[in-house]
């Protein structure tokens, strides 16, 4: 489980079955292994309504209540509180980085999707982050150690006023990308650095959010109705091309965290299961 299998744009996303994962211990056990060292598991066949996520959340455990609610509705909204509420394009990120201890896994399942455009982008932010430690160590050392202010303020579940710091690349004691921290939407406006740090820093980001976007490291994918994307929140950024706005809901996705701590309750007592049954 130590292994992680990096990726960048020739990804082979890997696809289960929604309903074998929900009934069948052995694909489950699969689903969480292949989630924890690629990152992403794309589950198919889920029935095109709310709920789902539910069933999901009891097959593992349950799930991670925001300040969004237990799930939340993805879709293009009138006074939207969210730039993920509105049909406009959607830069790389990380869900949360505001919060001290961000949802490690997020699930997003379609359950109406548009004709033109809302394809989906994602890219493995720590191979991107090795590629950035090899090229530029100052750049990632920039990175690694610069705290940055997340700021968010709304109404949604409840009323929410939420700040912290967070390094862009968190690191292990061997200097080993652990999680990445980075959402221009909820990055505040205040910068309590010194001032002979801020253009490195800018130049630093800039480096790092053009190896995210460039071509060898993303990967596109339209999700159909009844996909529902799985993937590291910790590891994982994802974006959103636009698409058109009309008078009806024309892209409607069901979101919902789980945390990393139980993600791997789950796949251990599993292994218990598979293993005692060979």
């Amino acid at each position: 489980l130590s292994e992680r299998q990096y990726w960048g744009s020739d990804l082979q996303l890997p696809k289960i079955p929604f309903k074998e994962i929900m009934y069948n211990d052995e694909s489950a056990y699969k689903w969480l292994c292949t989630l924890k060292k690629v990152g992403i598991v794309l589950l198919t066949g889920a029935a095109t309504r709310q709920g789902e996520l539910i069933r999901l959340g009891h097959r593992i455990g349950f799930l991670r209540l925001t300040f969004y609610g237990p799930t939340w509705q993805v879709q293009d909204k009138a006074d939207a509180n969210n730039v993920a509420y509105t049909t406009g394009r959607l830069c790389f990120h990380t869900d949360y980085p505001v919060l001290q201890h961000p949802p490690g896994v997020q699930f997003l399942h379609c359950i109406k999707q548009t004709a033109a455009g809302g394809e989906s982008e994602i890219v493995d932010g720590f191979h991107v982050s090795n590629k950035l430690k090899k090229q530029n160590p100052e750049a990632y050392q920039m990175l690694s150690s610069t705290a940055v202010d997340y700021t968010d303020v709304g109404e949604d579940y409840c009323d929410f006023a939420v700040h912290c710091k967070q390094r862009i690349i968190d690191m292990d004691s061997r200097g080993q990308a652990i999680r990445i921290n980075y959402n221009n939407a909820t990055r505040d406006t205040v910068f309590d650095i010194p001032a002979e740090k801020v253009r490195p820093f800018y130049a630093a980001l800039k480096e790092f959010n053009d190896l995210l976007n460039s071509a060898e490291h993303k990967f596109t994918y339209k999700l159909k109705p009844g996909d529902i994307l799985t993937f590291d929140n910790w590891r994982v950024l994802h974006g959103r091309q636009s698409y058109p706005s009309c008078s009806e809901v024309a892209r409607h996705l069901e979101g919902a965290y789980a945390d990393w701590d139980v993600i791997m309750s789950r796949l251990r007592l599993l292994r218990k299961t598979v293993l005692n049954r060979d």
